[in-house]
């Protein structure tokens, strides 16, 4: 486990030294040993990465079709703790879990051997009159607010998801380290979001909506780290043309990390043996 002032210091020697943040999203322990190995700054564990590695589609985090915050305690203990060496492994919390003293659970988090917190599954996925319910009856982002807040006052090490910029500013009071502005559902492969859908950005659009949510941000806590996450951003080139165009130094991935790869690799490496051809 790393303390907050460790991991933040890891961060800032990877912007001082000209290189972005990486965090790589592991629903397996061979992900995150090789994300390790990559070189990732840091490891985070999200309940969607068990459906994810599963072959379902990620946004089966945010469905009625397990307990979000048992299974990423779960994968943590079993999992991915045991296999990681020496990088933070963030803990993704569902702070809108009404079964949970939120205190109590994170003093869990902590001890089970996580470094941090980031707000996720979360309600700002949704829209419409579904998020106008929870809101008004009381499962709305203010509960996750309300969750990096008290993470942040215990001494955890925090990140945040916002979805649209106006959610920044909340983060940012309530003492959040980095934050992610979150640039919709990751593109590509097999179950990805197809480029065009009405959920999906270009990479200009991409570039001006992190813009506007690290000035939001900014503008309360000028120290805040801003990085991005999802949206078209599921090659290098693409991450780095967002990356330089925003000056947000940094990238979270999740399906980019381990979905698309396996993806690729697994077909490719048996389509190669299936080749062979018999004599």
């Amino acid at each position: 486990m790393f303390t907050r002032t460790e991991v933040l210091e890891r961060l800032n020697r990877t912007l001082s030294e000209g290189k972005p943040i990486i965090g790589a999203g592991a629903g397996t322990g061979i992900s995150a040993k090789f994300a390790e190995r990559g070189g990732a700054d840091l490891i985070l564990i999200y309940n969607s990465g068990r459906y994810r590695m599963n072959g379902h589609g990620s946004n089966a985090g945010l469905m009625p079709i397990g307990d979000a915050n048992a299974i990423v305690m779960e994968m943590g203990e079993r999992d991915v703790l045991p296999v990681v060496e020496n990088t933070p492994v963030i803990a993704g919390v569902n702070g809108t879990d009404p079964t949970r003293v939120m205190d109590r659970f994170l003093g869990q988090v902590e001890e089970m051997g996580f470094s941090g917190v980031i707000n996720f599954p979360s309600v700002g996925y949704i829209d419409g009159r579904w998020r106008q319910s929870l809101e008004a009856t009381g499962f709305g982002y203010d509960r996750e607010v309300d969750m990096i807040r008290k993470a942040n006052k215990r001494g955890m090490f925090t990140l945040a998801y916002v979805y649209e910029p106006h959610e920044a500013p909340a983060m940012a009071e309530a003492g959040v380290d980095v934050l992610v502005a979150h640039l919709g559902l990751t593109t590509g492969g097999s179950i990805g979001a197809e480029v065009g859908d009405f959920m999906t950005k270009s990479l200009d659009e991409c570039i001006d909506h992190a813009i506007k949510t690290r000035d939001a941000a900014k503008a309360v806590n000028p120290d805040v780290i801003v990085v991005t996450h999802g949206g078209p951003l599921e090659v290098p080139e693409a991450v780095e043309k967002v990356m330089l165009g925003s000056e947000c130094y940094g990238f979270i991935g999740a399906s980019t990390m381990e979905r698309l790869p396996t993806e690729v690799a697994i077909e490719s490496t048996v389509r190669s043996f299936k080749d062979i051809t018999l004599k």
